[in-house]
């Protein structure tokens, strides 16, 4: 039988220098796996100048995230 995955891990890079500068790693069906690819990731260009700014973040599947809306400055 097939275990139900209810959870993922997003493994995300932020360049603390440029807020702006953030990317998804990856999407990850454990806590393990995403942890394996983070070891993997700061031997690469650019990720191993910054080995600090690996941010992992769990998220339940089908639930809202983002609920209050946005506003938009100018």
């Amino acid at each position: 039988m097939l275990q139900k995955i209810k959870n993922v891990y997003i493994l995300f890079h932020i360049n603390k220098l440029n807020d702006e500068d953030s990317k998804i790693v990856g999407v990850y069906s454990s806590k393990e796996n995403a942890q394996k690819a983070k070891k993997k990731m700061k031997t690469l260009p650019g990720f191993k100048d910054s080995p600090n700014s690996f941010i992992l973040d769990r998220y339940e599947l089908d639930k809202e995230y983002w609920t209050d809306g946005f506003i938009t400055v100018k």
